[in-house]
Parts: structure tokens; sequence; C-alpha cells
């Protein structure tokens, strides 16, 4: 007992002198934040415009206020927030990612396993053998031999390369879990904007209709007036032109609508033909009045994109090290204790035990330039990877800068279609009076048709975008998922990753 205590104490020293050595390769730090003050170059409002519509209030920008993880909800629609939850729990695309995490996370435990301890292995052998020549102690040539023993071996982490590559496959679990942060926001956002459309699709199909009635009462009216020698031919046949070219586009949205529901239901997790999901409509939505806005320093912290690049960065880092450690000697302790006999009644006593220690140093003298090459490579590859995270920053800031200019814009063409529509509205209303007693020709009356189905498509199309540019800003801005927590929707991410 007193020889086995020994030898696992000889084992766990090996394990403590491993640790005092050191780690070549640069530490990695976390890049600073960009020093900007603002995403554009011109100041922005910090109110939009307002129309007099729906979907037209004004939208205030808060600095102060935190996005809700659950920024969907803003939109105060109940069916929207069932057909997220729908989403989150059937789409494979969530899992797929989960695994992915849970993937990295295994094989972080397998290699500190590998790297960090002694591999200590049981082995018992039995054999029975013959000999030529002389008898073997029994006084025959053919004798049993067992030999139970236990082997250790450990190569020292002298230099870092064990603690480099543990470090790289840390980074690579960080990279998985905002992979996976960055699929949830994305199935999220996919979700909301793929029911605004189907909500803007459905309204121009309603106008679309209206536009039909109106148009057919209005034929109806000129073949009555040509009837009575009152106008030309012409004019019903223009009046049947246009009627047949409102017509004709009613199959096309229709099947863009068609499309958009196959695209839900698949981004919901179901099949085309199973899905059971929800209706949207433009009137069913309330635009968020008050869009909390990060601070551009907070946005490197909260975009999973620049996170993800930050860890294939931080990998990037670590790999250098273990291609300079690779450079210098390693050293492989070795040591096994057992037994070995003829026979089994006296296998553990002192006189048949057998022990030995061992240890080895490689030193690379010379690989045709090899491991230099490595290593070179490894730091161009760090390189890379710190040009790709600048590049992600600054199509991040991009993308909030888009969105914010998007909806200042969006407001203002809303308020613009808005006046259209309303006079587009009231000129076709006074030239069908006016056409009706004579007062005007035809051609003013096809002229202000066309211009109100114009402006009132034109309206809808506008007030569907800032519910879009809206939901679109709150992808830019990361989500929010920092402030959600794991217990309660399964999240693989902790917040201490924050």
């Amino acid at each position: 007992m007193m020889k086995w205590s020994s030898f696992f104490a000889a084992a766990t020293g090996i394990t403590a002198i491993a640790m005092v050595g050191c780690a070549v390769g640069p530490d990695f730090h976390t890049p600073a934040p960009p020093a900007a003050g603002s995403y554009t170059a011109s100041p922005l409002p910090q109110e939009t415009a307002a129309a007099p519509t729906d979907g037209g209030a004004a939208q205030h920008l808060d600095f102060t206020r935190e996005l809700s993880a659950q920024w969907w909800k803003m939109f105060r629609s109940p069916a929207l927030d069932a057909l997220i939850e729908h989403g989150l729990e059937k789409n494979p695309s969530l899992s797929a990612a989960e695994a992915a995490v849970n993937e990295a996370r295994e094989n972080l435990r397998a290699a500190g396993g590998t790297l960090l301890y002694p591999a200590v292995d049981a082995n018992l052998s039995a054999a029975r053998d013959k000999i030529s020549g002389l008898p073997y102690k029994t006084g025959s040539s053919t004798f049993n031999m067992l030999n139970p023993s236990v082997n250790v071996s450990y190569t020292l982490d002298a230099f870092g390369a064990s603690r480099r590559q543990l470090e790289a496959l840390g980074a690579q679990v960080d990279f998985q879990q905002f992979q996976y942060e960055g699929a949830y926001l994305t199935l999220t956002s996919n979700l909301v904007t793929t029911a605004i459309q189907e909500a803007s699709l459905r309204a121009q199909i309603a106008a679309t209709n209206e536009i039909l009635a109106a148009e057919q009462k209005e034929l109806t009216l000129v073949e009555r007036q040509y009837e009575l020698g009152a106008v030309a031919q012409a004019s019903v046949l223009s009046q049947q032109s246009e009627l047949a070219r409102t017509r004709a586009s009613l199959p096309v949205l229709m099947k863009q609508l068609a499309f958009t529901r196959h695209a839900l239901t698949a981004l919901a997790g179901d099949l085309p033909g199973d899905g059971e999901l929800p209706t949207f409509t433009l009137e069913a939505l309330h635009l968020p009045e008050t869009l909390p806005v990060s601070l551009p320093s907070a946005l490197v912290r909260q975009r999973p994109d620049i996170r993800a690049s930050e860890a294939l960065f931080h990998q990037a880092s670590a790999m250098v090290g273990v291609a300079t450690a690779n450079l210098y000697p390693q050293i492989t302790l070795s040591g096994s204790y057992g037994f070995e006999s003829s026979s089994l009644g006296d296998l553990f006593t002192n006189q048949n035990s057998i022990w030995s220690l061992g240890g080895g140093v490689l030193q690379p003298l010379f690989h045709g330039g090899a491991l230099e090459a490595k290593r070179r490579g490894s730091i161009e590859a760090y390189n890379q990877a710190a040009s790709q995270y600048r590049l992600t920053v600054i199509q991040a800031f991009q993308n909030v800068a888009d969105a914010l200019r998007a909806l200042d814009n969006d407001a203002q063409t809303l308020q613009a279609q808005a006046q259209a529509e309303s006079a587009a509205q009231a000129t076709l209303d006074l030239t069908q009076r006016q056409f009706k007693i004579g007062a005007v020709n035809y051609l003013t009356l096809l002229v202000a048709q066309r211009d109100y189905q114009q402006t009132l498509i034109g309206l809808i199309t506008a007030r569907a975008q800032r519910f879009a540019d809206t939901a679109t800003l709150f992808q830019a801005l990361g989500g929010g998922w920092w402030n959600r927590s794991p217990a309660v929707d399964g999240s693989v991410t902790e917040k201490n990753n924050n």
C-alpha cells in the first residue's frame, strides 16, 4: 500500500510541476469599443415625423432605455407573440445551433481531460508460454505469466501548448454560443418581418378589391352614358381595359401572399401543408412609439455577430501560442507499477513487484522549416481574424445607422403618402361627380382613378415599411439577448458572457 501511495503521489507531483510552466504566445485582450459618439455623421432627430393615418404616430429615440429580449412584444400583437413562441419551439435551426454549442463544450471537456491530467491506465495480461531449453522454475518448459499493472504518462505543459489549445477550444465554445444567439435573433426577426409582409399583402389585396368594385361601378356608368350617346365607345373600351389591368394585378398579389405564408410556415418549423398559423393584418399591429437605442459604446458587446467574430479572433490568438510552443522542447514523463508472476498465489508479493519511471525530452531540430511556417501562418490567421473583427464592427454600425435613417425617412414618406392619398381620394370623388354631370371628360376620370390606385397602394406599402424597419432596428441593435434569462426560455448562452 505504501508503494501504491508513493506511486500516485509521484503522479500528482507530475501534474503540479506541469502547472508551473509559462505559456508562450500573445495573451488575448478584448478589443476596445470604437470611439464613436453617434451612429451617423449628422445628428438624428429625437422624434420622427407623424402622419394622419393608421401607423403614423411619431417614434421617439430613447438612448437610456434597455431593449427587451422579447422586443417583438412592443408591436402588441398576441398573434405575433404566439407565432414567435411556436417558431422558437419548433424551428430546427435553433436546435441545430444548440447542438453545436453542446458539441463544442464536450470537445473542451474532452481536451481538458487529455491535456491537463496524466493518463492513468490499468492493464491486466495473462499468458501461457512454452520455452525451449532448461525447465523454468516449475520444472516444466510450459508456464503461466500474470501481469497486472498501472501505467501513467504525462506530457508537461512547460511552454503552454496545452493551455493555449484549451484556450482556443474555449473560444470555439464562445463562438458557437454567439452563433446560437445569432440564429435566435435571425429567426425572430424573420418571423416578424415576414408577418409584416403578409399583413401588407393582405392590405394591398383588400385595397385592390375595393378598387375593382369602384371601377366596375364606373364601367357600368360609362356604358350607360355610351348608350345615351354622351361618350364615345373608346371611353367604354378604356374603362374595360383599366378594369382588366387592375384585375390582372390581383393574382400576382395572391401568389406573393401564398409564398409569404409558405415562408412563414417554414420559419415556424412546420410543413407548408400542415401549419395552422394565425393571419396578420396591419390593423392588428401597433407601431412602437418609443424605440430603445443602445449607445455606440455598448453595441460591440450586444451584437451576436461581433461577439462571434471576437471569439474567432481569440481562437486565432491562442493558436499562435500553440504554434510557438511547438518550437520548444516537449517533456514527457511516464511510469508504471505492477506485479508479474507465474502463479496467482504469490502474484502480489514484494518479490514479484515491478515498476519503472521514465522521462523524455523531444527538441525539434529540423523539419524543413515546417514549424516556423506554421507559426507564421498562424500569425497571418490572427491578423486576418483581427481585420475580420474590425469589418464586422463597421458593418454593425452601418446596420444601425441605416435603420435609424430608414425610420426617419419612412416617417416622412408615410406623411407624404398619407397626404397624397387624401388628395387623390378627394380629387377622385370630385372628378366622379363632375363626370356624372358631364363637366369633365372620361380621360380626366381615368387619370384620377389611376392616381388614387397608386397612392393607396403606396400608403399601404409605406405603413408596412415603418413596421419592418422598426424590426430591422431591433435586430441591428442585437435583439436584447443579454436581458434574456436562460431559465425562462432555455437559452444556451449564460448572462456572464456579457
